[in-house]
């Protein structure tokens, strides 16, 4: 699988995840919040130049933002047919500083330390009894490394089918996709079980089954 995360030692990079996340949160808040187009403007390239700063070398920053470029293109020219290029505009400036913010706190942040935030805020869910922190942290850092390599797959078959002359239509490139996907899905799933890398634990026998079977015992 691919890690999103670039190896450096910039400002970002030395700032503690939990204060990265927190941060993007509050700024993602600020962004969507912002009315017009100059201002959601000045958030997208002050965001383009944070994760500029965070992901080097540049061009090779900027290539790997093609996948999301194209998703936001394509949300954007929706939102344009619908509602009007006012708002298209809006929604591409908007999501462009949104996707930006994200992208430098994931290029400067390990996978590790991502595991380690999620699992210290799901503590309390785990006293609780709502849900299985460990567990938790391990579902979100396998989403984080798991989506570069659906991207990955999905260029792949669609590679392939041009290959082959092929149209590329979104009906003949879903389902070998989601076959792909799902398949390795699986063999990470049978992976983490044989290893015992969850974090459940086995069940402990009550103290009614422990004395009976004291009882049973001749």
């Amino acid at each position: 699988m691919i890690s999103l995360y670039v190896a450096g030692n910039g400002p970002l990079h030395r700032l503690p995840a939990a204060f990265k996340l927190l941060s993007l949160a509050v700024l993602a808040g600020v962004v969507l919040s912002l009315p017009g187009v100059g201002l959601l403007a000045l958030a997208a390239a002050l965001a383009l130049g944070l994760y500029l700063c965070a992901a080097r070398p540049v061009l090779r920053a900027l290539i790997a933002l093609r996948p999301l470029a194209f998703s936001i293109a394509l949300i954007a020219g929706f939102t344009a047919l619908l509602a009007g290029p006012s708002d298209g505009l809006l929604a591409l400036l908007r999501l462009s500083a949104l996707a930006l913010l994200a992208a430098a706190v994931t290029a400067s942040t390990t996978l590790e330390e991502f595991m380690a935030v999620i699992e210290r805020a799901a503590r309390p869910l785990e006293k609780l009894g709502l849900a299985h922190a460990a567990d938790l942290s391990l579902a979100v850092g396998l989403a984080l490394r798991f989506l570069p390599d659906v991207l990955t797959r999905y260029r792949a078959i669609a590679e392939a089918h041009q290959a082959r002359g092929q149209k590329l239509k979104p009906v003949t490139l879903i389902g070998p996709l989601m076959i792909s996907v799902l398949r390795e899905a699986d063999a990470i799933a049978s992976a983490i079980d044989a290893r015992g890398i969850r974090g459940h634990e086995k069940a402990k026998p009550s103290r009614s089954a422990r004395g009976g079977e004291n009882h049973a015992d001749p």
